[in-house]
Formats: structure tokens, sequence, C-alpha cells
């Protein structure tokens, strides 16, 4: 079993960037890890996910070219690198994974772990 602790979020305007880490209490080479947010009153959606094992990543449309996944195998945590970011991007973020393989933005259900999430807030 793997825990997992967001940290990164904040408050900022318009256009500008944030990097969110997950850091996590095992290794997690061979998970599938993703990054999720929820807003209020709506699901929470895949915005990005990372298959290290063959190097894949995959992005919402919405994120697409703005944000950018990663992990740092050697320790342990995942990245979430936001850049250009826009009020709609307002939401708590988690991050996720199971330790399966996987393939384009797979739904929420699939996670089996989850951090308690980091609040990102984007004010225009």
């Amino acid at each position: 079993q793997v825990q997992l602790v967001e940290s990164g979020g904040g408050s900022v305007q318009a256009g500008g960037s944030l990097r969110l880490s997950c850091a996590a209490s095992g290794d997690i080479s061979s998970y599938c890890m993703g990054w999720f947010r929820q807003a209020p009153g709506r699901e929470r959606e895949g915005v990005a996910i990372i298959y290290n094992v063959i190097g894949s990543t995959y992005y919402a449309d919405s994120v697409k070219g703005r944000f950018t996944i990663s992990e740092d195998n050697g320790k342990n945590t995942l990245y979430l690198q936001m850049n250009s970011l826009k009020a709609e991007d307002t939401a708590l973020y988690y991050c996720g994974g199971y330790r399966e393989a996987c393939s384009g933005l797979p739904r929420a259900a699939n996670f089996g772990y989850w951090g308690q999430g980091t609040q990102v807030t984007v004010s225009s």
C-alpha cells in the first residue's frame, strides 16, 4: 500500500504558473499515476496521466500544451507543472495511482490510492 501527499497548491493570477508535487511513501515506478481535479459541484476529472514503465503521458484536451506531468522515481515523487493558468483551472487537485499498466485517461474509479488534495485558485 502506498500513501500519497500533495503539495504546491496556492492562489495565482491568470497566466501564472504553479508546480504541484505528490510524494509517495514507496516505489511508484510501476504504477499508473495521475493528476485529477475536482471543482465544486463537478465530478473528479482526469488532468494528466503518466505510465513511466513505457514513458507514456496523456493529457486532457483542456490542459494540453500548458501542463506537464513528470515523475522522479529516485524521489518517489510525481509532479504537475502548470503554466498559463486560467480561472477555469481552479479546483482541488489530487494525485492518484494504481499498480497496473494504463493508457489514455483512465477513470478516477480505477485508482486505488489517493492523496488528500491541494487547492489551486486562479483569479482572472
